[in-house]
Formats: C-alpha cells, structure tokens, sequence
C-alpha cells in the first residue's frame, strides 16, 4: 500500500523525514517496505517565461529564444519546439540540472548558438498528458514543413503560395500575426493572397510568416487530420512538444518540483492480511495518529444534493443472497459532466500509483484509497428496468469485463446484474456494458460489501485479482459503505461534475453489534512481561480508538469497546499487542525463556530418510527434488494401460497448467524426466535418487493415502542391470535385511524390459521394483540410451530394517570351501537354486557364493551349468570330511528334489 504523505497531512500532522518516519512506524506494527522522493532526481528545474525567439540563422526550424528564470538577466536557449510562443511560461532545465531517468543537461552549442539550458516537455519531467490534460497538443499543418512521403507526386506544390487552392475550400494562408489568449488559445490574421482573415485555434505550433492551410469555409486553421496527413510527412509538427504552463500563481524562477507534484514523497507499506483497514489513507493515517500520539483530523463528507428526481422511482435494489451481501449502498447523480480530474486529485492519484482516467473514474478510485472501501460507478441508461439485482450468477452466464475479456461464470460467483443480464462482477471488476464513457449522464454510485470468501474463491477460479478484490477478500467492515458513496457525492459536487440525487440506498442484511473484550491488565503484564501501569495501557488503547466506557481510565479489568474496523482484535492476547506496540518493542526486557522444554531428536522415519540419503550418496547418487504433480499424459509415457487401476488420481482444483494438473500415484515419470534432461544437456554418466511422495486415492474419509517412495535412477557406461541391483542390495545389507530376494515380475510391468525386470521381497514381502526401463517408454521420452531405475517403498524398508547387530568373537576355526556345478534347465533361476541351498545346508553353511554360468559342449541343449562355491564352518571344531559330508549330500538331495538339478 503506497501511501502520499501530503495526502496524509489532511489527517495528521507529522514533522519527520523519510527515515525517520519509516523506522518509526515499522516499529509500531506498520511495516515499512521503502520511501521515494518522487522529485529526487529532478534539480535546478525551473520556470521559465519565454521573452522573445527569433529563427536560427543557420537551421529552417530551430529557433533562438531569450528566457526570463528569475535571475539578474534572461538566459539563451536554443530549441527546436515549434509550439511556444513569447510570455508562455515552461519548465527550464537549467545548466547543471538534472531530470528523471538519470538524464543531466548542461550548456553547450546548437549550431554556433550558445544554449544555456533546455525546454522540458512532458515526457522530460516525467509525465504524460494524463498528468497534465491541457498540455495536450494539436499540431496544425505547416505547409513549409511539408515533406511528401512520395517525392515524384507531392500533394502539396513546393512552391505553394497564399490563396492557391489546395484542395475544395482549404488555400494556403501566410500567418500574419499570432496572439496568444490565454488557456492554449490563439488569435491568429492570415493572408489569403487577395484578402485577410481572422481565426481562432487551438494550435500552438503557428507563428509569423508560417505558411498553413486554411479552412475558408469554416474559417479555421486545418490538422494534419483534416488535411488527412500523416505525420511522417510533417515531422515537426509533432504533438509532443515544450510543456506550456498554465497554472496560477506561478512566476519565472520557481522551483518546478512543487508545480507539477513531485514535491511529495511516497511511502510503501506492507499490510498484513489481517489488517485490510490498513488498505486506506485514512487507516494508514490513524496508526500514524496512534504511534505518534497526535491528534486524528477526520472529514465527515457533506453532500447537498438537491438534483431533479426521485431516487427511489430511478432505482430499485434487491439482495436475494443476504449472507453473500452483508451491505449494499447506492447513490444516484445526473447530468454528469466528464471532464479531466482537477490537478490536485490528478497528483494525488499519481502519487498513490493509480492513473488518471476522468472525474467520474477518478473519484471511485480516490474514494477506495482514502476510505479502502472500492466502489463502482454504472452508466444509469445501461442498467435495464432501472433495478440492480446482486444475485448468483447463473451456470455458464457469460460477461464481458472492462478488460475486454468474456468470462464464463459459474453458480457460486456474485454478479451485479439488471433486469436482462449481469453488468458487473461483485468486488472484482465492472462490465464492459456498463462503463462511463464520455456521453454518460447518469451515474449510480455503488458503495457495497460482499462475502470476502465468495469474492476470493471467484477471482481465483477466472484468475483475476484486482485491486477491489483484494481489498474485499480480507472482509472490510459494513459499516465504511455509506461515508464512502457520502464522499463520492461530494466530491461530484466538489468538482461540479453533476448533480448529486437526495436519498441513499442503504440495504442492511446483518445487524451491527457493538463487540466488547474484558482487558484484564495484569494478564496483559503477565503476557508481554512487563510492569506497565493500567492506566497507561488504557492510553494506549485509547490511541487506536479502543476505548472503555467509563469517563476515566480504570486501575483494573473493564470492558473496551472494539471498532467496526478492527476485526482483527478478538481476544486479550490482540489487546496486548496493541499496548506492547505503543509502549515499545524496545522497552520491553528480556528474559530468559521458563518452562518445559523437549529435547529434540529425529524421528525413526526421519532417521531412515537421511540414511537411505547417505547410502545412495556414498554409492555416487545425487539427490533430486520434483513435483508431486504431473500431467495425465505422463501414464501414458510409461504404458499404462487406460483400465490401470493406478491412473485414478487427485485432479488439483487450480492447476498452474495442463502439464502439473493431478497428483502423481508413481515417482517413475519424474525420475524419466529428470534423467532424460541430463541425457538431453549430454551429460554421460548420471546417478540420481529422490525419496519422494506418491498420492493414492484409497485413504480415509476421501483423503489421498500419501506414501514415501524411494526412487533411483541411473545410467552411462558403467550402469547396467546387475549395478543397480547391487545398489539396492547394498541398501538393503546395510539395513540388516533377512531373507532378501529378487525374482522374476508375476505379472509383465509395461514400464520395464520384460527381460531385465525384478521384484524385491524382503521376508517374503514385496518392497519394490528394479530393472531397466521399457525401450519404448524411454522412445516416448525421446532417448536412446539405456535407463535404469528403482522403485521402492519407503514404508516397506522401513519394516524390512533388522535388529541392531550383537557382536561376537572372531571363528576361531577355519572355514571350508566346496565348489559345486549343477546343471539345470534353462528356466531355474539362480536366485532359486541360490534359496534352496542355503536353506538344506543347515548351521554349518555360513555363505553360498555364485559364480559360474555355462552353456556350450558337454552341456545339452536346454541346460546350464551354474557353479556356487559354499563355506562352512563350525564354532567348536575344525570341520573333517565325514562333518561335510551329509551336508553336501543333503543339499544335492534338495537341488534335484525341488529343481531337477544334478551335480555336473
């Protein structure tokens, strides 16, 4: 919230500079985010009366002007302006001055002319002709100037003279003499080559001796317009010129700073959200007010009204959802007159960051910074049936808002609506059928209230957030909607803009209570820490309009009253805010904190997320973080079929795109991503892993079943199947698994190699899955290297984790060793023959090692020879040939038993 400290002296009066002021206020609760002097980088800019100008004698369209700036003698400046005239009154930047953009000017040379300075037009001193609206030019055509677009075929002779015919009744006319009249008026004589005249015009860019054309019918000087011309073909008359002054009171030599309101200084706010009366000048005013403990000066608007017509038989209101419109209040004015805004509301308004647009507009945005209640003004001819309906909107009504933009709306949006159609969305934005324009003659005010809730929820399901709704989402008070529509009408009647209707429109649909809190002041000391007395703290609260009923300040608890505006206070902890940030921050001692404190610590979930992280870490895996969300396409990307039971996903209410609309109920998708990015910037050997959250759609009560997955990703050229199994296995030693085992998927996985696939199991429970990605999904993901990824559940390794180790003494036996190579079919996995020989080899089997695969001469078609060394060893002997013997036997016995295997 920017806040004009000259509008701020009309309140109170504050005698500080910007820092101090600044550090003040953020003291006291009321943030403050920067000041800016908004004439800071403009020095030595003055006014300059211009005395005489005669033409360069070296150039057809510069001109040497003599100007008065308030010093001992005029000054010589050089300038190309065509619309200035001697006794007109301009900004001059004098030599060493300085102008907004960084821009220094100094004296120098045009031509062999000494210039000691410079004219400023608008866009120097940083403004436009919103700004100031009469500097607006109209440039008449000087036919001296021309230069025709097509030089073979000019429409105008070169050697053109007074009273040659132009074109019907427009002849060239020799300017005889010019006289400014004031207010950007000129009288100007003509010679028409056989005769005289004499007009009036507009045009500022005429002088003596110019050649122009002459309207002989109107008896008027033409435009670049009325010739239909374009500009390129009379480059200087151009409608950016020297900036004219015509304000009153101003003489050669003032400082333009104050003239043109760059005198103020502007200071930004940060408002919290639950203080939207902040959102206002007079709010902002009245914690200037509090924290400087200076009187609040207050206007309570004053309107005479006495405009023809009954308001009542103009205008009908009806509310048919009360609790969506706490308050509706209107106002009517007729015969409005659109004009420019005067200069002081323009200066106002700029300073504020709110352009200037006209009166009417104007006033609506002047009022919704000085009260913080926004308003909006109707064309009274477009609302149909002369009734106003704040109703529902109606599912798929369409409305055209003043963007231009059609809005499709819905059942749970508020509109402003006549007797046929909506012509305006309630506290966000009026429609594009309902705008002032510069032919409007009725005008209703609409000074209303709305449900901060519904308004939010509309503006961010049509994403528009405007200033209005940003004010009436955080719930603004009912009870500031009258003075406001009150200030609107007089400040019509102020600028004389129209006719202000008597009666007001006032529809109450709740009934206002007086809210009353028990300040209990030695709870408030026990709060804050502090001996402050009662009646201090009564001041204090006394300073924001909190006050007690009773004439004097009591020593004890009372009840204070709470104002309209401070919905904010609820309770005896906000009544001690209020008195710690009036007393001070930086009064308050400090303490040392008493009470129970917890030790802190990592819980077992945390405790496994970091070590899964250090694992991979140390195995050269990077950590990744992504979204949960993804595009509905991604399950596409990873060949799931549409009947998959796992596509049913969270959908997000307001997506930030197509591409991020539904909560992912697999990490697979952003692993494929990320690594396909880093395949994309060629990089060649990449590891990653992320432990990530997944969403699935059988929680309670239709909430989502959030579930931590361990993701891994890799590939390059020393990846490979066997190197991602090792990864996990080497997770899964680390947390002491039992029983691990990796087989075969029972059912094909479509985001995997059918060939390079496996399933995880820990005690016979299923932790996840392995294995290379599908060729044809890493083709959707447009790669044609090798991936390789895991998946698997945090939740199920988190269970799989064995029990703290006990350590014991070193074998003090040797271990033997016997190699055996089997021949199976081809179908016998490794992984089985490796399980049945661990579990037939008994307490003396301490490890079964694989380490041979062979198929070739000796072996039979179909078959394989799979060779495993086995160590053994007992605790209290050394192990002699008749203690292996039945082991070795026994697991033979169970090879060929369970797998058909043979020793080879």
């Amino acid at each position: 919230m920017n806040l004009s400290r000259k509008w701020l002296r009309e309140f109170v009066s504050v005698d500080a500079d910007d820092k101090d002021f600044a550090e003040t206020m953020t003291l006291s609760g009321s943030k403050v985010e920067t000041t800016e002097d908004l004439g800071a980088e403009i020095s030595n800019v003055v006014v300059g009366r211009l005395l005489s100008m005669e033409r360069h004698p070296d150039s057809d369209h510069m001109w040497v002007c003599q100007v008065e700036v308030g010093q001992s003698e005029p000054i010589q400046i050089v300038t190309g302006a065509w619309n200035i005239h001697p006794g007109d009154l301009m900004p001059v930047a004098l030599h060493k001055s300085t102008l907004p953009g960084g821009v220094k000017i100094q004296k120098g040379k045009l031509r062999g002319m000494v210039s000691n300075g410079m004219f400023c037009g608008l866009s120097e001193l940083g403004l436009d002709e919103r700004d100031f609206p009469y500097a607006a030019i109209t440039p008449a055509a000087i036919l001296g100037d021309y230069k025709p677009l097509d030089k073979d075929k000019p429409s105008i002779p070169a050697d053109i003279q007074p009273g040659h015919k132009i074109y019907g009744p427009v002849v060239a006319a020799k300017v005889l003499a010019c006289k400014p009249l004031g207010n950007g008026t000129f009288h100007i004589s003509v010679n028409l080559g056989d005769t005289t005249a004499e007009t009036d015009t507009m045009c500022p860019n005429i002088h003596a001796d110019d050649l122009v054309a002459y309207n002989t019918k109107d008896n008027a000087i033409c435009t670049l317009t009325d010739l239909h011309a374009q500009q390129a073909e009379f480059p200087h008359c151009i409608p950016d010129g020297i900036f004219v002054l015509q304000e009153e009171g101003i003489a050669p030599g003032d400082d333009i700073k104050p003239i043109i309101g760059a005198d103020d200084h502007v200071v930004e706010f940060e408002i919290t959200p639950n203080r939207p009366d902040c959102l206002s000048v007079i709010g902002l005013a009245r914690e200037v007010a509090a924290t400087y403990d200076e009187p609040m000066n207050l206007h309570t608007p004053v309107v005479k009204g006495g405009g023809s017509g009954n308001l009542m038989e103009l205008l009908d209101v009806e509310t048919p959802d009360p609790e969506l419109c706490p308050r509706y209040t209107a106002r009517m004015v007729r015969n409005v007159k659109i004009a420019p805004s005067p200069k002081w509301m323009r200066e106002r308004l700029r300073a504020m960051g709110v352009r200037p647009i006209n009166n009417i507009v104007d006033i609506t945005n002047y009022v919704m910074l000085e009260y913080g209640q926004p308003m909006h003004a109707f064309d009274y001819r477009y609302v149909k049936g002369g009734k106003i309906i704040v109703r529902r909107a109606k599912n798929g009504e369409e409305l055209t808002t003043l963007d231009g933009n059609v809005r499709k709306l819905n059942s749970s949006m508020l509109v402003i609506a006549d007797d046929e159609r909506a012509v305006g969305l309630a506290g966000i934005m009026g429609g594009e059928n309902s705008e002032i324009v510069d032919d409007t003659v009725d005008v209703v005010f609409e000074s209303a209230n709305f449900n901060g809730t519904a308004i939010r929820k509309a503006a961010l399901a049509l994403g528009m957030r405007t200033e209005a709704s940003a004010k009436f989402e955080k719930g603004l008070d009912p009870l500031n909607t009258l003075p406001a529509v009150d200030r609107a009408c007089e400040l019509v009647e102020l600028l004389g803009a129209g006719e202000v209707l008597d009666g007001v429109i006032d529809i109450l649909n709740y009934v206002p209570q007086e809210h009353t809190i028990r300040m209990d002041p030695d709870r408030v000391n026990a709060l804050l820490g502090t001996d402050i007395p009662a009646v201090d703290m009564y001041q204090y609260l006394e300073r924001v309009s909190i006050v007690t009923k009773k004439k004097d300040f009591p020593n004890g608890p009372a009840d204070v009253v709470i104002p309209s505006w401070r919905a904010d206070v609820v309770g005896i902890a906000d009544l001690a805010e209020e008195v710690a940030r009036f007393y001070g921050y930086n009064k308050i001692p400090c303490t040392l904190m008493r009470g129970q404190t917890t030790l802190g610590g990592y819980s077992p979930e945390e405790t496994l997320e970091r070590r899964l992280g250090s694992l991979c870490r140390a195995m050269g895996y990077d950590e990744i973080i992504t979204y949960s969300f993804i595009s509905p396409t991604c399950y596409d990307k990873i060949r799931w079929p549409q009947a998959d039971a796992r596509r049913q996903s969270f959908k997000i209410l307001n997506p930030l795109g197509e591409d991020t609309s539904i909560m992912r109920t697999t990490v697979l998708p952003s692993m494929l991503d990320i690594l396909t990015r880093n395949y994309n910037y060629r990089n060649q050997n990449v590891k990653l892993y992320e432990v990530g959250r997944i969403y699935l759609p059988d929680g309670k009560d239709g909430l989502a079943n959030e579930q931590k997955v361990l993701s891994m990703g890799a590939y390059g050229s020393d990846m490979d199947f066997y190197a991602l199994k090792g990864a996990v296995e080497a997770i899964l030693d680390d947390l002491r698994a039992e029983n691990v085992q990796f087989t075969a998927p029972a059912v094909s996985n479509p985001s995997y190699h059918p060939g390079r696939c496996a399933e995880v199991f820990v005690d016979g429970c299923r932790v996840g899955v392995l294995g290379q990605v599908h060729p044809l999904v890493a083709q959707d993901y447009g790669v044609d290297a090798a991936f390789y990824c895991a998946e698997l559940d945090f939740s199920q390794l988190m269970a799989a984790q064995g029990a703290d180790p006990e350590y014991v003494p070193l074998p003090k036996f040797p271990a033997v060793t016997r190699d055996l190579a089997l021949v199976c079919d081809e179908s016998v996995t490794v992984g089985a023959l490796e399980n049945c020989i661990a579990a037939a080899g008994g307490k003396l089997l301490r490890k079964v090692t694989f380490f041979d695969v062979y198929r070739g001469k000796g072996i039979d078609a179909g078959k394989k020879s799979v060779a495993f060394s086995l160590e053994l060893r007992a605790d209290d002997k050394t192990l002699s040939d008749e203690d292996i013997a039945p082991v070795i036997s026994k697991v033979l016995g169970a090879l060929e038993e369970q797998l058909h295997a043979v020793l080879r």
